[in-house]
């Protein structure tokens, strides 16, 4: 396998966090570890632990090869310059656009910075949107349609570039690979096809609406799933349903921020469902049976024993938001209503009670 810009770049050992040292053994164990504490399933929703487990994964793909981490250990041994492929003798390549690349493209009458690298397939932006959701389809987990106005594939040519009834030719100067090679003696130059600027294909007949990029702004609609559970400012990521790539590149990421309206009755903490439920003073005193509403409709009685206080906490186990086969439970805080009112009966009960009732203040 030829080494990967990426090999000097990255060090796979930071990565994983262990040691060059590190036996194989080590190595897996590490990458094991990480990859249980990062993989999307435990980790829904979370945009940074998807992109460091794929960076983890990068590292074991190439840590966990025997024949891989020996070539890696070389080219980082050797600097910038052991990065390498097929080039000249010596197995020494340089693709412009990088540091000593730049000065020997120069002193050899190749191209500088801003070369192949910048004119070859590109990776289309990401785009953010901000999605407001009712509290209870935050909960339940909706489908619905996102209506952006962004980068899109033209219509009229469907993102080719050419006008209807044509198609972009293969460039015959490069072959369709966007790049031309250039031998210096010992070293390899790769630069960007003067030809078909880095594209790989000539379009004779450019489409009217997009110029031949390939690429209009416009209005669209984007169908969005969330899942049950979303909280207010998580942000969900939709891979490659941002804008499109350029020159055949892979299209962005829509990265979607959830605003969760409030709720009349409920609010929430993680998984958990808070609701505060007001009893009379007698059914605090003496115990009772009341009714407590719940999210998805149905109420549910809970017993309160007697003497229980204003502000305590009740929990009703698995009434609470579900999502990913984990359920979150109801918390019920018991208010004890004090009536603003009161008629001659009540006056005349609570007035006997005070006679006997123990003051709390000692008095």
């Amino acid at each position: 396998m030829a080494p990967q810009r990426e090999w000097f770049e990255k060090d796979y050992y930071a990565v994983l966090g262990v040691s060059q040292s590190a036996t194989a053994k080590e190595i897996t164990k590490a990458y094991r570890k990480l990859a249980r504490e990062l993989h999307p399933d435990a980790n829904p929703g979370n945009a940074a632990a998807e992109e460091r487990f794929k960076e983890v994964s990068a590292a074991y793909d190439v840590l966990g090869d025997e024949d891989k981490r020996k070539e890696y250990d070389q080219v980082r041994t050797m600097g910038p310059m052991g990065f390498g492929g097929d080039g000249g003798p010596g197995g020494f390549r340089f693709d412009m656009g990088e540091g000593i690349g730049d000065l020997l493209g120069q002193m050899f009458g190749g191209r500088g910075r801003g070369g192949a690298r910048g004119t070859g397939p590109q990776r289309g932006g990401d785009i953010e949107a901000v999605l407001t959701l009712d509290f209870s389809d935050a909960a339940h987990g909706i489908t619905t349609s996102l209506h952006l106005t962004s980068e899109a594939s033209c219509t009229g040519c469907n993102g080719s570039g050419a006008r209807a009834g044509t198609t972009p030719q293969s460039c015959p100067q490069c072959g369709g690979r966007g790049a031309v090679d250039s031998n210096q003696g010992f070293f390899s130059f790769s630069s960007p096809c003067q030809r078909c600027q880095g594209r790989g294909v000539i379009i004779e007949y450019p489409c009217v609406s997009c110029k031949g990029s390939g690429i209009e702004h416009r209005a669209r609609e984007v169908k969005v799933r969330i899942p049950a559970g979303v909280d207010n400012g998580q942000r969900i990521r939709l891979k490659g349903r941002g804008a499109p790539g350029r020159n055949g590149g892979p299209p962005g990421d829509l990265f979607v921020e959830c605003k969760v309206t409030t709720h009349p009755v409920f609010t929430r903490d993680g998984l958990n469902l808070l609701v505060r439920v007001p009893v009379a003073y007698h059914e605090a005193a003496l115990g009772a049976d009341i009714d407590v509403p719940t999210l998805d409709g149905p109420r549910v009685t809970l017993k309160v024993k007697a003497g229980t206080q204003s502000g305590s906490k009740h929990r009703v186990k698995g009434r609470g938001i579900v999502t990913d086969g984990k359920s979150g439970d109801l918390i019920v805080t018991v208010d004890v209503a004090v009536p603003a009112k009161l008629s001659d009966d009540e006056r005349s009960a609570i007035e006997d009670l005070a006679k006997v009732a123990v003051n709390p203040r000692g008095r």
